[in-house]
């Protein structure tokens, strides 16, 4: 993990959204995240997340499971993801961003 690859993760606001809905804690089903993208663009950002370590994907079959990594993060750049979803809140930056209703699914 490199200070370059977690603040260039970190400079999406698709992918912010994305870390602020992993914030609230748990695992999440690829299935269950929803973004004004293409699928296949919701899989880029989330592989860039991963690849930076920003984010963990477990695989099950044929579903594929995501978390945020806070320690890892937390312990190489203390603060920085903090600060990041404080700003994110007070910018209302990644809103568009959630997590599907259970009937969407």
């Amino acid at each position: 993990m490199t200070l370059v690859a977690a603040m260039a993760a970190l400079s999406d606001p698709i992918r912010i959204g994305l870390v602020r809905v992993l914030s609230r804690g748990g695992e999440r089903g690829w299935g269950e995240l929803r973004a004004p993208v293409a699928k296949s663009t919701l899989s880029h950002h989330l592989k860039v997340l991963r690849d930076a370590g920003i984010t963990r994907t477990r695989q099950e079959g044929t579903r594929c499971y995501v978390e945020l990594r806070r320690a890892d993060p937390d312990l190489r750049f203390p603060g920085l993801l903090d600060a990041v979803l404080a700003a994110a809140d007070g910018e209302d930056v990644g809103d568009q961003v959630g997590l599907a209703r259970e009937g969407d699914r």
